[in-house]
C-alpha cells in the first residue's frame, strides 16, 4: 500500500520472498495522485528491484505490470498463463469507448455497468490508461475498454499523453466494436471525424 508506505509486515514478507529465490516483481498499489508517491519511493528500501506503481482500483500501471511479467517470465509463459486463465466457452466481446478528452467515456461505462468503477470528474485527462472492465450483458460476456481522450497530435506535448494515446489506439486495434462518444455541447469537430 503506497499510501501507508513500507510496513514491518512488508519487510517480513520481503525476507521470505527473497529467500525463496523466485523471480520477484514489487508492486506499490494506490499510487493514484500524490498521496502514493512517497510510498512508491519507500518500496525501494525492500531491495528487490524497481517497484511498479499501480492503482488496482482504477487500472493504472497495468501495462507496466504486464511488461514486467514479460521481462521476468518470458512472453510465452505470460501468453500461456493468459490462455489458462480464460473462462471456457465464448470469448468476451471487446468494446472500446473512444473520444476527445472529457467527452464522458468513463461516465458512460459506469452507467452501463451500474457501478461507479471508473473515476469521473469535470477536468479532462483523468483516464490515462485503457482500462478494461468485464461485464455480463444479456447473458453475453463483454469486455469494455475505457480509454484516454485523444487530442490532435499537434496539441500533444508531454510524453505521458503520447503514451496514453498509444494505449488508446492499442485498445482500438484489438476491439471488435468501437464506440465514438462525442460531447453534445460541442459541435462535431475535425478530431471526431479523424477518430
Amino acid at each position: 500500500d503506497a499510501r501507508a508506505g513500507v510496513t514491518p509486515l512488508d519487510e517480513i514478507f520481503a525476507d521470505v520472498v527473497r529467500k525463496s529465490g523466485k523471480p520477484v516483481i514489487v508492486l506499490a498499489n494506490k499510487c493514484e495522485g500524490k498521496a502514493g508517491e512517497g510510498g512508491l519511493m519507500d518500496a525501494y528500501e525492500l531491495g528487490m528491484g524497481e517497484p511498479i506503481g499501480l492503482s488496482a482500483a482504477h487500472g493504472g500501471g497495468i501495462g507496466d505490470l504486464y511488461d514486467a511479467l514479460v521481462e521476468t517470465l518470458g512472453r510465452e509463459k505470460v501468453k500461456e498463463a493468459r490462455r489458462a486463465g480464460r473462462d471456457e466457452g465464448e470469448p468476451p466481446l471487446r468494446i472500446a469507448v473512444i473520444g476527445r478528452p472529457n467527452a464522458g467515456k468513463s461516465t458512460l461505462i459506469n452507467t452501463l455497468i451500474g457501478e461507479e468503477r471508473l473515476i469521473t470528474g469535470p477536468e479532462a485527462g483523468i483516464t490515462r490508461d485503457a482500462i478494461s472492465i468485464d461485464w455480463m450483458w444479456d447473458g453475453r460476456r463483454v469486455r469494455l475498454h475505457d480509454t484516454a481522450g485523444l487530442r490532435k497530435r499537434g496539441k500533444v506535448a508531454d510524453r505521458l499523453e503520447r503514451m496514453s494515446a498509444a494505449d488508446t489506439l492499442r485498445a482500438v486495434k484489438f476491439a471488435e466494436v468501437v464506440l465514438l462518444l462525442m460531447d453534445a455541447e460541442h459541435p462535431l469537430e475535425k478530431q471526431d471525424l479523424h477518430l
